[in-house]
């Protein structure tokens, strides 16, 4: 296997791949906590949902860019990312948490742009702090 991970294609290719599948993995999950479908409100044209939705996205994504450029095989990226997804997840329940006047969730399934952009800052901000924090 590390013979074939030599090739800078095939590696570029199952790195992409391994990202790919926990990518949807890690949205499945995010749909299972959040109280609004996501894919049922963006059809609905739900701004906030996309935005928030999108903030997840660049999150996972910027998580693994991290653990792929620090890690030396595809496991060790994998393990490092998922941990760095957990930590993304929490970091949007403390997010839920921290509001106590309204619910993140309902705002967002609610079309309310200004939580969904928050929320997409969450995201993409503690992103670069697990990622930068996986170097060490």
């Amino acid at each position: 296997m590390q013979v074939l991970l030599s090739n800078p294609y095939i590696a570029t290719a199952a790195y992409y791949a391994v990202t790919g599948l926990a990518m949807i993995l890690f949205l499945i999950l995010f749909e299972l906590v959040t109280r609004y479908r996501v894919w049922e409100e963006m059809k609905k044209g739900n701004v906030a949902v996309a935005m928030a939705t999108g903030g997840k996205v660049f999150g996972i994504a910027n998580v693994f860019r991290f653990s792929i450029e620090q890690h030396d095989s595809i496991g060790q990226a994998l393990i490092w990312g998922s941990f760095g997804y957990l930590l993304l997840l929490i970091s949007y329940f403390i997010f839920e948490f921290m509001t106590p006047s309204f619910q993140v969730d309902a705002e967002i399934g609610r079309d309310n742009r200004a939580v969904g952009f928050l929320a997409l800052v969450i995201s993409v901000g503690f992103s670069y702090v697990i990622g930068a924090s996986l170097t060490l």
